[in-house]
């Protein structure tokens, strides 16, 4: 018998179709892989040149994809992501960050927004070291130190006590010194005054 084209086309379609969509959810599973933050920003209305802009302004750690939700729930399902996915409704950006510096990847976005006005088009939630973050929450994510923040808290922790020793010592050392100092000569009386 013959087939027509169309009806043979339509069998090879579907799992053409899902071939791509397991490509497409492969390539977000490798960005996840090494990622200490993932982000979605509600994106609707943006063009292609403020997703431009924010991608730009990026630091390098930091990736910014449009992905469908659909395939981003699939990709994090079973991983430490996963309790993203109820924020993977709507028109979505996706911020992948792959490195602890977390203000300094979020800083952009948030400079974005002021630029062009788009206080709704906010983060739609993050995920940061298993925990969920809502859009309510970004304010502890920003206000988080960066490394170099830490690492200088740190070391003044570290220096605070030796620094108390050493000027403990110190002060031993000084009244030592100054107990083994023989006794200055006291000079005589002065001669009392005649009437």
């Amino acid at each position: 018998t013959m087939t027509s084209v169309r009806s043979a086309a339509g069998v090879a379609l579907p799992p053409i179709r899902l071939a791509v969509e397991r490509a497409r959810q492969e390539a977000l599973r490798r960005e996840l892989d090494g990622c200490q933050l993932l982000a979605g920003i509600w994106c609707h209305g943006f063009t292609v040149a403020q997703l431009r802009s924010i991608r730009a302004s990026l630091p390098s750690t930091a990736r910014l994809l449009v992905a469908k939700n659909s395939d981003l729930a699939a990709a994090v399902e079973g991983t430490r992501w996963e309790s993203l996915r109820p924020c993977a409704r709507g028109m979505n950006a996706w911020l992948f960050v792959r490195s602890d510096e977390i203000p300094p990847a979020l800083r952009p976005y948030r400079d974005f927004q002021k630029e062009w006005r788009l206080q709704l088009n906010d983060f739609t939630g993050a995920v940061y070291e298993g925990r969920l973050y809502g859009p309510d929450d970004f304010a502890q994510l920003e206000a988080m130190p960066t490394r170099v923040q830490s690492y200088q808290y740190l070391l003044g922790c570290l220096q605070m006590p030796a620094v108390s020793v050493l000027a403990a010592l110190r002060a031993r050392q000084e009244a030592m010194a100054q107990a083994e100092q023989p006794p200055a000569e006291e000079a005589a009386p002065a001669p009392a005054p005649e009437q």
